[in-house]
């Protein structure tokens, strides 16, 4: 399912207007993002938490010519699926 799928879903199940539902569901990646990108978890009980982690500096492969390269530290942004949500995808 894509971004206009989601919103003609959406649109179809609250009886909003699919402009309305897109606005709100730009909202609310947005803060998503804007709240992870600033170091704090979003939670959605049964849903799932978003948050930000810190993944360490690392020695890896090149995978074309095997030499090895150091893969520097960052920060990525992770989803871990609520309690609800998994037991769902069961």
């Amino acid at each position: 399912m894509n971004r206009e799928e989601l919103v003609k879903e959406i649109a179809k199940s609250t009886k909003l207007s699919q402009k309305s539902v897109s606005e709100v569901l730009s909202a609310t990646v947005e803060s998503i993002q804007n709240t992870v990108k600033k170091g704090d978890k979003v939670t959605l009980v049964g849903f799932g938490t978003f948050e930000s982690r810190r993944r360490a500096a690392r020695n890896g492969r090149n995978p074309q010519t095997g030499k090895e390269i150091k893969i520097a530290a960052k920060t990525v942004p992770v989803f871990s699926a609520g309690k609800k949500f998994k037991e769902l995808v069961k």
